[in-house]
């Protein structure tokens, strides 16, 4: 595909990619069923690394058209809108600009387009290769949001994080977890544990999962003692689930003996 601007370039291609038989794969796999979790989303059948070269194509796309990506009825599309804000929120976060004014602003812009969109992130896939890499990355990094000068502004992070656990939309509240992942591989386990605590009676298994691999990341890039801090609080009234992921790189002795709980 040549470099294009426009979300329509990038849908039109995208659609001349349609794979039937992948279609129903996918359509099986992220549950799309009636009264399940992907209920009425569809599938062109495309594979992320084909997704991942539009993106490649695509980088330069002007912000402006990435809402129409993120409300498209195909799955991939929206994928493609996800990663898109990703691409450009982590090449203003490289070292060299972490500080820069505009390259602060920029990221802001991001950040706000993507929580405003958030619904639209409305499988696991696309809250999870998205949701570290800009949110996640986002608490670590200054911002001008929340205060009129340049700081990290941590309250203000944990209100908006805060507001995603509060809403009653599935996909915001997985955002709110999955993105400590990021705020965990570079050391900092705060965001893990209160959101992780905050979200330890979910109802959904795919919040069951989510906690519990967040968990699980925490402990195995900060502090297998702090994990085990957390579970002698709280494993007798986790689901077993979340358990089984916070728990999968211990010993099997270990597994065995928290499970007993």
């Amino acid at each position: 595909m040549e470099t294009t601007t426009t979300a329509q370039d990038i849908i039109q291609y995208m659609e001349s990619l349609h794979n039937e038989e992948q279609r129903r794969v996918l359509m099986g796999f992220f549950k799309t069923g009636k009264g399940e979790y992907g209920e009425g989303d569809e599938f062109l059948g495309i594979k992320v690394p084909q997704t991942r070269e539009v993106v490649k194509e695509a980088k330069d796309t002007p912000l402006s058209e990435i809402p129409t990506l993120l409300k498209s009825h195909w799955h991939e599309v929206r994928l493609c809108g996800w990663l898109l804000l990703v691409d450009r929120f982590e090449r203003l976060a490289t070292k060299r600009l972490i500080n820069n004014p505009d390259a602060i602003r920029q990221r802001d812009e991001i950040v706000m387009l993507y929580l405003k969109h958030a619904e639209q992130a409305n499988n696991w896939d696309l809250v999870d290769m998205s949701a570290p890499k800009v949110i996640g990355h986002w608490l670590l990094l200054p911002t001008c949001m929340g205060g009129k000068t340049v700081g990290l502004h941590h309250d203000y992070k944990v209100k908006v994080l805060d507001s995603l656990v509060q809403s009653p939309c599935l996909w915001k509240q997985r955002i709110s977890m999955v993105c400590t992942w990021k705020t965990s591989q570079q050391g900092d386990p705060s965001w893990c544990l209160r959101y992780a605590e905050m979200h330890l009676h979910h109802p959904h298994d795919l919040m069951h999962k989510a906690v519990g691999w967040m968990l699980r990341e925490m402990g195995k890039r900060i502090s297998m003692d702090l994990l085990r801090d957390f579970l002698e609080q709280h494993a007798h009234e986790m689901p077993r689930t979340t358990l089984r992921y916070a728990i999968e790189k211990m010993s099997e002795g270990e597994r065995k003996k928290w499970m007993g709980k």
